[in-house]
């Protein structure tokens, strides 16, 4: 029974970079309300890191990507 519960308290994955994007708005949002309990708190601060690098790792491997497509040399942005 204990395995039971302590796979249940384990978050999956964010399914793409906008739904952690998401997620981490929201969850800003309600630690910076000063609402939430102190395990919360920590709690979520560690949930907070996990989207942190979810959504790094996502960038740098489109940036990997857009580093091939541009052999090898990235061009800068141009909003024009």
């Amino acid at each position: 029974m204990p395995k039971a519960t302590a796979s249940s308290s384990v978050v999956k994955p964010p399914a793409s970079y906008e739904a952690a994007l998401e997620e981490l708005e929201q969850l800003v949002a309600r630690l910076e309300s000063g609402d939430m309990p102190l395990e919360q708190l920590l709690s979520g601060y560690q949930r907070g890191a996990e989207l942190l690098k979810f959504c790094r790792d996502k960038l740098e491997a489109i940036e990997g990507q857009v580093k091939v497509l541009d052999g090898g040399v990235m061009k800068p942005w141009d909003a024009s």
